[in-house]
């Protein structure tokens, strides 16, 4: 009688995989460290307010933005290279943030994300005082 071992693999992914159609593009994004507030700047052509889901929860920060395809009425593509897909993005933040506080806004196809730090991530200028 033959008998097969299986081998336990241990994947090297840490993303979250995706279970849906479609093409799906990663997001080109810049994060700023400032005094008060990462801000996070995303690229999502495509992407209105309303079809953009941003959560922030234990540390990690998913953005989702949903592109519904632009289908002219009554035309016809001679040539179509623009490729229509929904954005998907992860980050591992950190607790420092006042998840009370993110907000964002979308103008032009670029995504702006304010992440307010808590206060004991601000940082803290200490006053020296002069003794005679």
């Amino acid at each position: 009688m033959d008998t097969t071992a299986m081998e336990k693999r241990e994947s090297a992914t840490t993303e979250p995989e995706f279970t849906y159609g479609g093409h799906g593009y990663v997001p080109a994004v810049d994060i700023i460290e400032e005094d008060d507030e990462l801000l996070l700047l995303a690229d999502v052509p495509g992407a209105a307010a309303e079809n953009i889901d941003i959560s922030y929860e234990r540390g990690l920060l998913t953005l989702h933005a949903r592109v519904e395809p632009r289908e002219p009425e009554g035309k016809e593509f001679l040539l179509r290279e623009y490729g229509i897909g929904d954005f998907h993005r992860s980050f591992q933040i950190g607790e420092g943030i006042d998840a009370e506080k993110i907000h964002a806004e979308i103008a032009n196809g670029a995504l702006t994300l304010h992440l307010p730090k808590t206060a004991t991530l601000k940082p803290r200028k200490v006053q020296v005082k002069a003794t005679v």
